[in-house]
C-alpha cells in the first residue's frame, strides 16, 4: 500500500472524477464503499446542496470520500458581451420551442460561501479545479477541517503551483480527458499536454503524491499510470456510464455510440475548453469559438438550453462531455465496476512481471 492509499485509509488508487453536474451521492458512495474514493463534483452546488450531498454519502457509507470546487470569482461581463451571446443563442433555444435566455442575478455560485460550506461538511479530500489557492486557504482546510487538499493541474507549472501552497497532492489531468480543462497559468493550447508525458513530469518535479488523469478508462490504464510514478488514478468517462451517475438517457446512448475520434475540444457550451461529443450544437457555435464569453457567463446562458434538450431526449442540444477513451466505457453499477478495474489492474500487473 503506498503513503497516499495509507493517509486517505482506501483500499484502492481509483479516484472518481468529480465531474460537476453528472455526479450523485449515490455514485460517490458506492465508489467509496467499493475501496476507491468517490467525490462530489460541487462547483455548481450551493453551499447549502453542498450540505445535502455530503450528508447523502454519509448516509449511504462510513468510507472517505471527496468534495471539489470551482476555483471561481463572479464576473463583471459588459451588457454588449452578454447582449450578443444572448443574440447568438436565440435561434437554438427557439429550436426547442423556447425564449431566448436571460442575464441570470449572479453568474455562478460564491466560491467563497462554499468554501465555508466546504470546511464545514469536512470530507477526507476537499479538491479543486480551474484556480489555486492561497497557502493561508489550504492551510485552514487541513487545520481546521482534517482534509487531504488536492489541486487540478494541466502543466507542470501549475503542478508546481500547487505544490508551493502547500496543497498534498496533485491530479495531473492531460488533454485526453473529457469535460473541462482545468488550465489555470498560461493559456490553454499550449496546457494541451497528454498524460503520458504529463505524470512522469509531474512525479519527476515534485515530492508530493501524484495522481494521472485523462484517458485511463481499464486496469491497464492503472499500471500505466503506476509505472509512471503515479499513486493513484482518477477516472471521469469509465464512470460516467455507471446507472448512479446524473446522465439521461439521450447522453448514455451518444456515449455508446461515440469513438475516440468523436470528441472535441471546445469552448461553446461553456466559455471554458471542455472535452465532448461531437453534436449540432457544437458544430452550429463552431464559428464562434473565439467569440464566446469567457465561463462562467456563456455557461449560465447556455445551461437553460442544455436543461431543456435533456428534458426532450435531445442529444444534438447537450453538452456530451467525454474524454477520448469513451469507446471503453462500461455501462456497469459503480461497485461492479470498481471491482473489474480491481482485477483487471492486479492482472495487467502480472502480466508485466513475466
Amino acid at each position: 500500500m503506498n503513503a497516499l492509499l495509507q493517509r486517505l485509509q482506501i483500499d484502492l488508487p481509483l479516484f472518481q472524477g468529480p465531474m460537476t453536474g453528472s455526479d450523485t451521492p449515490q455514485l460517490a458512495a458506492a465508489v467509496s464503499q467499493a475501496g476507491g474514493l468517490g467525490f462530489l463534483g460541487c462547483g455548481m452546488r450551493s453551499p447549502q446542496a453542498m450540505r445535502e450531498a455530503a450528508a447523502a454519502v454519509r448516509a449511504a457509507t462510513a468510507k472517505p470520500f471527496g468534495m471539489n470546487l470551482f476555483v471561481l470569482e463572479q464576473p463583471t461581463p459588459d451588457a454588449a458581451t452578454v447582449q450578443a451571446a444572448i443574440d447568438r443563442l436565440a435561434p437554438l433555444y427557439a429550436d426547442l420551442g423556447l425564449p431566448p435566455p436571460e442575464a441570470p442575478a449572479r453568474w455562478c455560485e460564491d466560491f467563497h460561501a462554499q468554501f465555508e460550506a466546504l470546511l464545514e461538511a469536512r470530507p477526507a479530500v476537499a479538491s479543486f479545479t480551474f484556480g489555486i489557492l492561497s497557502a493561508a486557504q489550504v492551510r485552514r482546510l487541513q487545520n481546521e477541517a482534517g482534509c487531504y487538499v488536492i489541486g487540478t493541474a494541466t502543466t507542470l507549472a501549475e503542478a508546481q503551483a500547487w505544490a508551493a501552497v502547500g496543497a498534498d497532492a496533485v491530479v495531473a489531468s492531460g488533454m485526453e480527458a473529457g469535460g473541462h480543462r482545468g488550465t489555470f497559468l498560461g493559456d490553454f493550447e499550449a496546457s494541451m499536454v497528454g498524460t503520458l508525458a504529463l505524470v512522469p513530469q509531474c512525479v519527476d518535479a515534485l515530492s508530493i503524491p501524484v495522481i494521472a488523469a485523462g484517458g485511463i478508462m481499464d486496469g491497464r490504464g492503472i499500471a500505466a499510470a503506476q509505472a509512471l510514478g503515479a499513486q493513484g488514478v482518477q477516472l471521469g468517462t469509465a464512470f460516467l456510464a455507471c446507472p448512479e451517475s446524473a446522465i439521461g438517457p439521450a447522453q448514455r446512448a451518444a456515449m455508446a455510440d461515440a469513438q475516440a475520434t468523436d470528441t472535441r475540444v471546445t469552448r461553446i457550451y461553456s466559455g471554458r475548453p471542455a472535452r465532448g461529443i461531437v453534436n449540432t450544437l457544437m458544430q452550429r457555435l463552431a464559428p464562434h469559438e473565439a467569440t464566446v464569453p469567457a465561463y462562467p457567463v456563456q455557461n449560465a446562458l447556455t445551461g437553460p438550453l442544455r436543461k431543456a434538450a435533456a428534458s426532450q431526449g435531445r442529444a444534438d442540444y447537450l453538452s456530451l462531455w467525454a474524454g477520448q477513451g469513451v469507446a471503453a466505457a462500461r455501462a456497469l453499477p459503480a461497485q461492479q465496476l470498481v471491482a473489474l478495474l480491481a482485477q483487471e489492474w492486479q492482472a495487467a500487473l502480472q502480466r508485466l512481471k513475466v
